[in-house]
């Protein structure tokens, strides 16, 4: 799958590239922050029109105007 390739390459390369960690929960942690306060909320992506997932998900929540 393409996308979950794009998103282990990211978290890979845009966060854990510079961290170390003493053991699985630090590693845990660090993922969770990494979508929480990063790839969902400002990341943009060019599958979603270089939109945050975030964004693209309240754009889709919207109701539709005749």
């Amino acid at each position: 799958n393409a996308v979950a390739e794009r998103f282990f390459w990211s978290l890979k390369h845009e966060w854990t590239k510079f961290e170390s960690f003493e053991n699985i929960d630090d590693a845990k942690i660090s993922v969770f922050k990494y979508i929480e306060t990063f790839y969902n909320p400002v990341r943009l992506h060019q599958t979603l029109e270089y939109q945050s997932p975030d964004q693209f998900e309240r754009k889709q929540k919207m109701p539709l105007v005749a």
